[in-house]
């Protein structure tokens, strides 16, 4: 049987757009491309329209499940958007816009975002928003509390796989550390923490928010010089958002 030239109709794509198409998707799914070529040789303008619609449908799916993983092994708290968000609670550094946070520039750079301010002013909301787009944009990212990750990292260490602990969190493109501050840490859980911000440096993004100022962050670790070390990392490729205002959750209490 003879095929017909590849035609399509008015409302279709023109044939060379659908297999570039075709061949964009096929690359994505990782289809042989020898086997592809081969079929494409022969193929008739119906089955090319098909063969489109079929990779297309198939790498949004592909892509739907994808991002469904990444969020659930992100271990987000709770899904939380950047839509309405209340960008007025907070100052920006002029490095910054909500534009390009959204966008999620500060992670093609591997930079650090320091979320500050008092409790309820949206500091968890917006990191958890981010490390959310993360995960729908196809990026690995980890939530995870200070005193929780303090927590695992004690158990790696004590059950002697620390290293493959810290090997993990550095495959991470974006790790978001929350409430740092609002439990204290021992020296070792600070010396543990500062290993996985030394491990991540230049290389991982990070998310921390926080209700302590810098000049107390020595309190926090119990120890001024692993506080200084911190710190000097954090402040070298990040940026200081400062949280404002009443708290939210306060300000819709039920409870008057």
């Amino acid at each position: 049987m003879t095929s017909k030239p590849i035609t399509t109709p008015a409302t279709c794509p023109h044939p060379g757009e659908l297999l570039t198409t075709v061949r964009a998707h096929a690359k994505e799914a990782r289809l042989t491309g020898q086997v592809l070529d081969t079929q494409l040789a022969t193929i008739t303008s119906d089955q090319l329209v098909f063969l489109a619609a079929y990779l297309e449908a198939e790498i949004t799916s592909r892509r739907a499940s994808a991002r469904r993983r990444l969020i659930a092994a992100a271990h987000l708290p709770t899904i939380k958007t950047l839509t309405g968000y209340d960008w007025d609670r907070l100052t920006l550094p002029s490095t910054l816009t909500p534009a390009n946070l959204a966008e999620l520039e500060f992670l093609t750079r591997a930079e650090d975002l320091i979320c500050y301010g008092d409790v309820g002013c949206g500091k968890t909301h917006l990191a958890t928003a981010l490390t959310h787009t993360a995960c729908q944009n196809g990026i690995k990212a980890r939530f995870t509390t200070a005193a929780d990750l303090v927590m695992t990292l004690r158990k790696a260490k004590n059950e002697g796989r620390l290293d493959r602990e810290l090997a993990q969190l550095a495959r991470f493109q974006l790790l978001t550390i929350d409430e740092l501050g609002y439990l204290p840490i021992d020296p070792e859980g600070a010396r543990l923490l500062f290993q996985v911000i030394n491990n991540t440096y230049e290389k991982t993004s990070l998310i921390i928010t926080t209700n302590i100022e810098f000049s107390r962050w020595g309190t926090i670790f119990g120890d001024d010089n692993i506080a200084a070390a911190i710190i000097d990392r954090l402040i070298h490729h990040g940026h200081l958002i400062r949280h404002t205002g009443t708290s939210w959750r306060v300000e819709n209490a039920l409870m008057k």
